[in-house]
């Protein structure tokens, strides 16, 4: 069976300003279009993250105003190249329309979803449905990003 799609959104999601996870964040500068931005992160999660791209159980893509910048975030969380859902600059008013195409297209190529996003996930509603029929749908709260049983429901999912 080919192996899901995980979209994955930065802002919110993996940077986060109370991340939690047992320990303290880290933290670093991520440039984007000439701007510096500082990055908090768990350590413990973006193991995870590493670990399951590692496996070939997800393929994991990036889904993110950073896409154009997405090696500023590889390098800072150690993380290898990822694949991108594009590579133009896009703004955060652009963000939800093209976000919301990115994940019509892991559909369309019949692959199964993960889509992780602190802002553009719908909650309920039509496209709720259209995205959670054979998916996997995580909006975290943006100031505590993902958190370890999300990371224990990707990786059910991933495993079925």
């Amino acid at each position: 069976m080919v192996s899901p799609v995980w979209l994955l959104d930065v802002d919110g999601v993996l940077n986060a300003s109370r991340p939690g996870w047992g320990a303290a964040p880290r933290s670093g500068i991520a440039v984007s279009d000439g701007v510096a931005y500082r990055i908090r992160w768990a350590p413990a999660l973006v193991g995870r993250l590493r670990a399951l791209h590692s496996s070939g159980l997800v393929a994991v893509r990036w889904c993110t105003t950073w896409c154009a910048d997405a090696e500023q975030i590889e390098r800072l969380l150690g993380l290898p190249p990822l694949e991108r859902a594009w590579a133009h600059p896009i703004s955060s008013r652009q963000a939800p329309a093209v976000k919301l195409a990115a994940a019509r297209a892991v559909i369309a190529e019949g692959r199964r979803l993960i889509w992780t996003d602190d802002e553009v996930v719908p909650a309920g509603g039509p496209v709720h449905e259209e995205l959670s029929a054979g998916g996997l749908l995580i909006a975290p709260k943006p100031g505590r990003g993902l958190q370890p049983e999300h990371l224990d429901a990707i990786e059910a999912f991933c495993s079925l």
